[in-house]
């Protein structure tokens, strides 16, 4: 199953790099989202929580970029490490990073998502620290 499970994830975000919307329909209706990379980040869960998640990690950003560089399976979770490409809202300081996140599945749908803003944490949350 987690060969399924990295594929699933794997198109759920090249969908989000190429459309800007989530895959709504591999995303379970009480998905929840920890976002380790905003302070105070608030509590997203379900689809609406899942979609403010998403403006209050935009609002920080004039414009933004995400390429999808690696996946590995995790057992039950899938991590997805990411190029992300930034400019600041209000500095207009151009960045570049490598972002990570954790995904977890069951029964075909994303029912977790961790992000951080580094693949070291990400592999460690999972138990694959290099």
């Amino acid at each position: 199953m987690s060969a399924e499970n990295v594929e699933r994830v794997q198109a759920a975000l090249e969908h989000f790099a190429t459309t800007g919307e989530p895959a709504w329909d591999g995303l379970h209706e009480e998905v929840e989202v920890y976002d380790h990379d905003i302070m105070d980040a608030g509590d997203y869960r379900g689809h609406a929580g899942f979609a403010r998640w998403l403006e209050d990690w935009a609002a920080a950003w004039a414009e933004y970029e995400m390429e999808p560089e690696e996946f590995r399976d995790a057992g039950e979770h899938v991590v997805a490490f990411i190029l992300q490409k930034t400019t600041g809202q209000g500095s207009g300081v151009a960045l570049e990073r490598h972002d990570a996140m954790v995904f977890e599945l069951r029964e075909g749908e994303i029912v977790r998502l961790d992000y951080y803003n580094n693949r070291e944490q990400a592999l460690t949350a999972v138990g694959l620290a290099e």
